[in-house]
């Protein structure tokens, strides 16, 4: 039977990326270093997903195995090294430590062996470049290239914080798209039913990043600011929904003037997106989705990235810029260290501008420097 490695056994892994992978015939092996999770995995035979929303269904995962990456790292290498797929959702942040068991596992892969595919998926630009990377910094021979070869990819799919009491089930949304680019396959691509194999990935991952994920945001800065918990209540507010939908606006400029999307096509997009938020059976938290600030504020991610090349093109991008004040004042008591973090920069007294760098990456003279700087003074004067 084919087997796969999947790092990260987390509600995505099993949701998405472990389904998918189970329903096209793999034996998937679960990696995790969370001791109970991967207890439970070895423990039951199966689990559930359930799709919700039109159209929605359960369906089984079994015939999985799982392995402690932390405590047992010798089983992890054998299982990598009979793979014959190596995926990740473990957040763009964690690739550079799962990547040294990987390319342990690659070197321990038998002579002759076919190679094995590598991606990541997870919400970031070409994040199976960034793991590359980190497999290359660990892979001590120069045959790596002979052994495996990795692909970028594109994941959509929300799977919101499950109820109490779920255990290994995951309620996901019927909606779900995994892109992935077809060169390094070199034309004999894997029958993964749930992938769609492209030859350019970077509008579908662009397309992705600065629609659902900045639409999704937006949603949840917005709303926890009107009083809502619920993503699928905060879009229901005309007020909350007009935001966002000026902010999809803006971006679907920039994806229309750099990709070459027809407009219809992208307003399709947006309406389909906004109607996957409305869905009141997913019962996401405005908590969860605005969390990490940070790092979604960030130079390359969903608001500071799209804006910064609208301003470079002297396109508007004030809705984004307001969707910037809405993260800043985004304080759920929530306990995320990023909330955290952020106010402690607002209230810290240094200059607004030094904050800006420091907060998402754009350097003074940027046309998007100023109208940042602005916002972070305003929000100074407004703490003081």
């Amino acid at each position: 039977m084919k087997r796969t490695v999947h790092f990260g056994a987390g509600n995505i892994g099993r949701g998405f990326v472990g389904l998918l992978l189970h329903q096209a015939g793999y034996h998937v092996v679960f990696a995790d270093v969370a001791d109970a999770l991967i207890d439970s995995l070895n423990e039951h035979p199966s689990y559930t997903v359930r799709t919700v929303g039109t159209g929605s269904g359960e369906f089984t995962v079994d015939g999985y195995s799982a392995v402690n990456s932390a405590k047992d790292p010798e089983k992890l290498t054998e299982e990598i090294a009979g793979a014959e797929i190596i995926t990740t959702a473990v957040g763009a942040p964690i690739l550079k430590f799962v990547a040294p068991a990987i390319a342990a596992g690659i070197a321990a892969r038998p002579a002759g062996s076919p190679r094995v595919a590598v991606m990541a998926c997870e919400n970031a630009i070409n994040a199976t470049d960034i793991l590359e990377t980190e497999v290359r910094k660990n892979y001590a021979g120069d045959d790596l290239d002979e052994r495996a070869f990795f692909a970028n990819t594109a994941v959509d799919r929300i799977v919101p914080n499950q109820p109490e009491g779920s255990g290994l089930d995951v309620t996901v949304e019927v909606f779900h798209e995994w892109a992935v680019e077809r060169g390094p396959f070199g034309g004999d691509v894997p029958d993964i039913p749930g992938i769609t194999w492209v030859d350019d990935l970077e509008p579908y991952i662009e397309r992705k990043l600065f629609t659902v994920n900045t639409g999704h945001a937006c949603t949840a800065w917005y709303g926890w600011s009107e009083g809502y918990s619920v993503i699928s209540d905060a879009i229901a507010d005309r007020a909350v929904s007009a935001h966002v939908l000026s902010v999809l606006n803006e971006t679907a400029a920039l994806l229309v003037a750099k990709h070459g999307f027809a407009i219809e096509t992208q307003q399709a997009y947006i309406e389909k997106i906004l109607d996957r938020f409305a869905n009141p059976h997913l019962e996401d938290s405005s908590e969860r989705v605005g969390r990490s600030p940070m790092r979604k504020l960030s130079r390359h991610d969903r608001i500071i990235g799209p804006a910064a090349e609208l301003a470079e093109r002297g396109f508007d991008h004030g809705s984004l810029l307001d969707a910037f004040r809405a993260a800043l004042r985004f304080t759920p008591d929530s306990g995320d260290a990023e909330v955290q973090q952020l106010q402690d920069l607002l209230n810290s007294g240094r200059e607004a501008g030094d904050l800006v760098q420091e907060i998402t990456g754009v350097e003074p003279g940027h046309p998007l420097f100023a109208s940042l700087e602005r916002i972070v003074a305003e929000e100074q004067d407004r703490r003081a």
